[in-house]
């Protein structure tokens, strides 16, 4: 058993969940001031867990140092691939060739280079929104013009646009697709029917995919991952990204897998990216792949109990508030909508007035004016406070909304 209840000071690591807030989320320098004391502030924004990273990548991570020599490296053996494509052969029923595989030291720089690998300076990259911003990002980067297209939401459950996408996808200067599976903010896992109607408009539109599937080992117990490249084996023109980091807890170890089929396309990859990685995250990612199925596995039950007891709490609390359950991630998506107008800095109200630190629709693209975004993958306890944070400060300006118009029929 772990103990995914324990409380871990991050303060004073350089974490950016505890101390890099004030820049990332509101923009500002440390004199930025708040009714909380940082220490006081319960954090529920930044993509990584308040759980302690599996012991087995840390004794990895050990057992490496004792080889006293941490010089320039790059994952020369067998045996990282095999322990990572094993893995995704167990979990997916999908491989890939030694050969296809190149790491990055993260997915978003891999998005920064391959943009520019693959499109032309005139053409255009498409996305489904709300969409994890770094697509646009690695698209404004390269100044690429980027297209959206928006999912349909059906009362928090999200469908996608076929139609909206396939006549988009045919512009001739739209040739790369960034496809999110599972979907980041929505928590979708894209079904193998939705996989295949996406492909088979790409195919006929001869795009470029890559896939982000960063998320895929954190599902609901009931759901079931299916990468893209899967359902098209043969189609060269599909990246996959996938990473230890999210499903381990080690995204400060930089160390993503990045799989490259079409030959041109990695030999620009190996040819400009700077090729080394860090001897102490290849160790670890690979203990992680060999030995880490348990502790995921237990994860997995906790966050499905997280993921229930926020709905219950917010069905109780914040009945006009619209969420359903994520089949993916740990990420909780929820529409606030009933309670705020669209100009409302969701983050900064949080903040000042819950103490809570979260991420807010407008770190989306579009299509998620009014959401929030709330990280679960923290000890009950703390997801609990809060939530009773959010739901009172969301309580308490309603009731003065309500004073503030009786006031004014009165007058």
């Amino acid at each position: 058993m772990y103990n995914f209840d324990e409380i871990i000071d991050r303060r004073n690591t350089n974490a950016m969940s505890t101390d890099g807030f004030r820049g990332y989320i509101f923009g500002a320098d440390d004199s930025m001031a708040f009714p909380y004391k940082d220490e006081e502030f319960i954090r529920m924004w930044v993509a990584d867990m308040d759980f302690a990273t599996p012991q087995v990548i840390i004794d990895a991570i050990k057992e490496r140092l004792d080889k006293s020599i941490l010089g320039y490296t790059r994952t020369f053996s067998d045996s990282y691939y095999n322990a990572f494509v094993k893995w995704c052969m167990k979990r997916y029923g999908w491989s890939f060739e030694r050969n296809q595989l190149v790491m990055s030291n993260g997915i978003i720089p891999a998005l920064y280079e391959l943009v520019d690998y693959i499109c032309k300076p005139d053409e255009k990259v498409i996305f489904l929104t709300p969409s994890y911003a770094y697509f646009k990002y690695a698209a404004d980067f390269n100044r690429r013009e980027s297209v959206c297209t928006d999912l349909i939401n059906n009362n928090g459950r999200y469908s996608i646009d076929f139609d909206d996408f396939e006549r988009k996808a045919a512009d001739e200067k739209t040739t790369l697709f960034i496809l999110c599976n599972p979907h980041n903010p929505t928590g979708r896992v894209w079904t193998e029917e939705e996989l295949k109607r996406l492909g088979d408009i790409c195919v006929k539109n001869d795009l470029w995919i890559i896939s982000d599937e960063i998320h895929c080992d954190l599902l609901r117990l009931d759901k079931k991952h299916i990468p893209l490249a899967k359902v098209f084996p043969e189609y060269d023109k599909l990246v996959t990204c996938m990473a230890p980091s999210k499903t381990f807890n080690t995204a400060g170890l930089m160390l993503s897998n990045v799989i490259i089929p079409d030959e041109k396309i990695r030999e620009i990859w190996l040819s400009r990216h700077y090729n080394f990685d860090n001897p102490l995250s290849v160790a670890g990612a690979q203990a992680a792949y060999e030995k880490g199925e348990p502790w995921l596995e237990e994860l997995r039950v906790y966050l499905d109990d997280n993921f229930i007891f926020t709905r219950d709490y917010l069905a109780e609390n914040l009945p006009k508030a619209v969420f359903e359950i994520s089949e993916a991630t740990y990420l909780a998506w929820v529409n606030v909508s009933a309670y705020f107008g669209k100009s409302e800095n969701l983050p900064t109200f949080f903040a000042y007035e819950a103490g809570v630190l979260l991420e807010g629709g407008n770190m989306f693209v579009q299509n998620s004016d009014c959401y929030i975004r709330l990280n679960l993958a923290c000890p009950r306890s703390v997801l609990a406070e809060g939530l009773k944070r959010i739901c009172n400060a969301i309580n308490s300006k309603q009731e003065e909304t309500a004073k503030s118009d009786t006031s004014q029929m009165v007058k």
